[in-house]
C-alpha cells in the first residue's frame, strides 16, 4: 500500500473541467430560493394579521411599512417569488406525467417560467393599482 502523500498527480474529475452552467440549473437553484423566501413570507403575513388582530396602533405599524418604497419592493418581491415558485412546480409537474424532457423542452420550458413569472407579476401589480386607482 502506497503511503498517502506519494507525491503523484492524481487525476482530477472530469465533470470540474468540462461544467457549464445550464439555465435550468439556475432555475432550480432560484425555486429553492423563492421557496425559502415565500416561507419568510408567510411569518411577515402572519406578523400583519396579527398585528390587525391585536391593536390599531400595531396595525398602523405594519401598513406604515409596506406603504413606503422599501416596503413595496418587499412585496412585489414575494408576489414575484410566489409566481415564479407556482410556474416551476406546474413545470414540475408536466416533468411528473412523464413529458418534457427533451433538451429544447426543457429549456422552453425554463424559458416559460422566467418570463411568465416576470409578465405575470406585472401584471398583477398594474391590475392591482388599477383597482385602487
Amino acid at each position: 500500500m502506497p503511503p498517502p502523500t506519494s507525491g503523484r498527480a492524481r487525476p482530477l474529475s472530469p465533470h470540474l473541467q468540462i461544467y457549464r452552467p445550464m439555465l435550468s440549473t439556475a432555475m432550480s437553484i432560484f425555486h429553492r430560493i423563492t421557496g425559502t423566501a415565500l416561507a419568510f413570507g408567510m411569518l411577515v403575513l402572519v406578523g400583519w394579521l396579527l398585528a390587525a388582530s391585536m391593536s390599531d396602533g400595531c396595525f398602523a405599524l405594519i401598513e406604515g411599512f409596506f406603504y413606503n418604497w422599501f416596503g413595496r419592493l418587499v412585496l412585489f418581491g414575494f408576489t414575484w417569488a410566489l409566481i415564479h415558485h407556482a410556474l416551476g412546480g406546474l413545470r414540475h409537474f408536466v416533468w411528473d406525467t412523464g413529458r418534457g424532457f427533451a433538451l429544447n423542452h426543457v429549456e422552453w420550458l425554463v424559458r416559460a417560467n422566467v418570463i411568465g413569472s416576470i409578465v405575470i407579476t406585472l401584471l398583477i401589480w398594474v391590475i392591482g393599482y388599477g383597482v385602487r386607482g
